[in-house]
């Protein structure tokens, strides 16, 4: 395939190199005279372990070149790879002026070529960008995006120092786009690569490296505040982190990356809370620690906020304990929810098949007498009576009973917030917390 990379820094010119070392022609266009220069004399424009033998290489094969004339490459080319830069402001504001100013220059180039062109995005740019880069081409060239060209997105995930062997073993790529023309095409090019190719809409694309990236960021964070805390108490703390690395069930894995309502139980908040506590009392400050329970909060306040809009509706709170299978109601978000609605004045009932008041027995008990001492006028035993008498339907945890029962639901308003199954969202006027 004839490709042309805009850009020739970091993400450019490790492209440029891999994509013709695997078989494609690659023209790399970049405003700079000096680093076309190093490219069309063999050269690497970065220091990089293999990037500078690859570009020789693949210079002497004829596969790359490199020019100032953006148009010419467009003319030449099918696909065009933008991976110019996108630094950031003082306040966090990325600087979208390079990104569109090659929309502008390719849009001029579209207006007299004939064929289907596809440009995918590699620099790290926010949701919408793509879509306004296609406009920016429209008005360019007075064609229509995903009939005449096609913008996609396509981000890497190269690291400093191992971006080649990044750019051979990555762990997945992802390419997002609404054209199939131009997905299927885009990838094609990464089909000698063992990872998965995933397709999927645009902005679930474009915000996936600020995702991966500040997850990187918070997991570094976390392990140097739990490394202060065994440092303040002579503990190892590559040996707890080792430990803990070796969970691949819960603690690596997809199990609780699953966005949602908040968590609750008696193990999770008891734990953070003494977690946090040794901190205070080894004066060892840990912020992200101490702020892991007030997102906790926000996400039940969010909760609140959604079944505001519902005031004066008969709301049926299906499921109270923290979550399905179990009749543990401490520290439950269920409960605080209820808590709140009820002290708004909220017209509540409760349908959760695992309480039964007279069963409930010490701090289950005590539990929610404080918070809820007239829940036995709340609670409804019936399903299908509380389905059919209320309003506003606010699932809380995920019952097989009730993904079975919403098999059949329809026309109901439905608040979910455990993620139930599409067709519930089809089928009934639905407001999920997250999605």
């Amino acid at each position: 395939m004839n490709i042309s990379i805009f850009g020739l820094g970091y993400v450019g010119c490790v492209s440029l190199g891999c994509l013709a070392k695997n078989g494609h022609t690659v023209i790399g266009v970049d405003v700079s005279q000096d680093k076309v220069n190093q490219i069309n004399n063999g050269q690497a424009t970065i220091v990089e372990k293999d990037i500078d033998e690859i570009i020789l290489e693949q210079h002497q094969a004829g596969r790359i070149s490199a020019t100032t004339d953006f148009q010419a490459a467009v003319v030449a080319t099918e696909v065009s790879i933008v991976a110019v830069g996108t630094p950031s402001s003082a306040k966090g504001h990325l600087n979208l002026d390079y990104i569109f100013n090659v929309a502008r220059n390719i849009g001029e180039v579209l207006k007299t070529k004939d064929a289907f062109h596809v440009v995918a995005l590699r620099s790290t740019v926010l949701p919408g960008t793509c879509e306004k880069f296609a406009h920016i081409i429209e008005d360019a060239s007075g064609k229509k995006a995903n009939v005449d060209f096609a913008v996609v997105d396509n981000p890497e995930f190269l690291r400093e120092g191992t971006a080649v062997e990044d750019y051979y073993n990555p762990p997945l790529t992802l390419i997002g786009g609404e054209n199939e023309q131009a997905t299927s095409l885009l990838s094609t090019l990464y089909s000698q690569l063992p990872a998965e190719v995933i397709v999927t809409d645009t902005k679930t694309a474009e915000i996936m490296k600020y995702v991966n990236n500040t997850f990187h960021a918070l997991k570094i964070s976390f392990a140097n505040e739990v490394g202060n805390i065994s440092s303040a108490l002579g503990i190892d703390s590559h040996k707890v982190m080792e430990i803990f690395c070796k969970d691949k069930q819960l603690n690596i894995s997809p199990y609780y990356f699953k966005p949602g309502f908040a968590y609750g139980g008696s193990c999770l908040p008891k734990d953070l809370k003494g977690l946090q506590t040794l901190a205070h009392d080894l004066y060892v400050k840990v912020p992200l620690i101490e702020s892991i329970d007030q997102t906790n909060a926000i996400q039940i306040q969010r909760a609140v906020s959604l079944l505001s809009k519902f005031f004066g509706k008969r709301i049926a709170i299906l499921g109270l304990s923290f979550k399905a299978g179990t009749d543990d109601l401490r520290n439950s978000p269920s409960v605080e929810l209820v808590e709140t609605l009820i002290g708004k004045g909220f017209d509540i009932s409760i349908y959760d098949s695992n309480i039964q008041i007279a069963k409930l027995t010490g701090k289950n008990k005590d539990y929610i007498e404080s918070r809820i001492p007239h829940l036995s006028k709340l609670l409804v035993d019936n399903l299908d009576y509380v389905l059919e008498k209320s309003d506003v339907l606010v699932v809380c945890n995920k019952e097989q009973q009730f993904v079975e029962k919403f098999n059949t639901i329809k026309g109901k308003t439905v608040v979910d917030l455990v993620r139930l199954p599409a067709h519930v969202k089809e089928n009934n006027n639905y407001f999920g917390i997250n999605w």
